[in-house]
């Protein structure tokens, strides 16, 4: 373990999904939203300015576990495993980014949600984004941690598939913990908690033919027409906060980066002593900037 491993470890008080929520009313429940059985957590005000929280590849609401408390002591937040992933139906189709999309439209007529802000992570950022595209005047403001959409790298798409694919063949506890690896930066934040929960759902029936489905994005036949092009990153126009995490170089720093030049309303901020999910690992750090940046583009 380096230094700088050793240093946090050792001041790193316990983690737990549950110790971050422990101080916040919050309810679960499933909706069918569109015909999908959309497993959510809601936490906030409900007459507040709703804010959906939309996760990365394979992933479930939990993610979002240090962020709901802050949030929700000004917005009406929503959380939820998308098509496919966590406790979510996972119909036998391709879930492609307009499939995310059309999830996304259910799920807020189902929550009965008009307009919302988005806060993604990773995947969840680039179907945020093009949700915004499709329809402007549903989306507020735009949070994108880990962003994607706009670039491509053979490399990443094979860890991404070897990953998810030997922890869904054999979701032992050393196989889905491997997948953290890819998400969080130093160890001790790898909580046990996000790994018996993606282990219970890598054991669930069908779970195997779900993931092909759910990587079909890293197939070099579907990823591209999936992409965002650069002429329409350039039309978006809702306010968006891109987090870069400094300390993982990779595909989703570089976008980030490529993004902030590209976005009209982008504000761009780096955080360290992270990697994939800066809104976990720094989420103090993470949380009073996306709040600030809401605060001051939500109205």
């Amino acid at each position: 373990m380096n230094t700088q491993a050793q240093a946090a470890t050792s001041v790193a008080p316990f983690r737990s999904v549950w110790s971050e929520l422990r101080e916040t009313s919050f309810r679960q429940g499933w909706i069918d939203a569109g015909g999908i059985s959309t497993r959510y957590i809601q936490a906030g005000p409900e007459d507040g300015p709703p804010l959906l929280m939309v996760h990365g590849t394979g992933g479930s609401w939990e993610c979002f576990c240090a962020n709901l408390a802050v949030f929700s002591k000004h917005y009406n937040c929503y959380a939820f495993d998308t098509i496919g992933s966590g406790f979510s139906g996972k119909p036998d189709i391709d879930y492609e980014i307009s499939v995310y999309v059309e999830h996304v439209s259910n799920f807020m007529k189902a929550v009965g949600v008009d307009k919302a802000s988005i806060f993604g992570v990773s995947l969840g950022g680039w179907i945020a984004s093009r949700f915004a595209l499709t329809y402007p005047e549903k989306v507020q403001s735009l949070v994108l941690v880990s962003a994607a959409g706009l670039l491509t790298d053979a490399q990443t798409s094979l860890d991404i598939k070897g990953a998810r694919f030997k922890a869904v063949d054999d979701p032992s506890w050393e196989n889905v913990s491997s997948v953290f690896k890819g998400l969080i930066l130093f160890e001790h934040n790898r909580i046990p908690d996000f790994v018996g929960v993606r282990q219970a759902v890598y054991r669930k029936p069908g779970m195997r033919r779900a993931m092909e489905h759910i990587l079909c994005l890293q197939e070099p036949a579907m990823r591209p027409r999936n992409l965002i092009a650069e002429a329409e990153w350039q039309s978006l126009q809702a306010p968006t906060l891109l987090i870069g995490a400094v300390d993982h170089k990779d595909i989703f720093l570089e976008t980030a980066q490529r993004l902030s030049k590209l976005i009209p309303k982008a504000e761009y901020l780096e955080i360290r002593g992270a990697s994939h999910w800066a809104q976990f690992e720094s989420s103090e750090e993470f949380n009073r900037a996306a709040l600030d940046f809401l605060q001051r583009t939500v109205r």
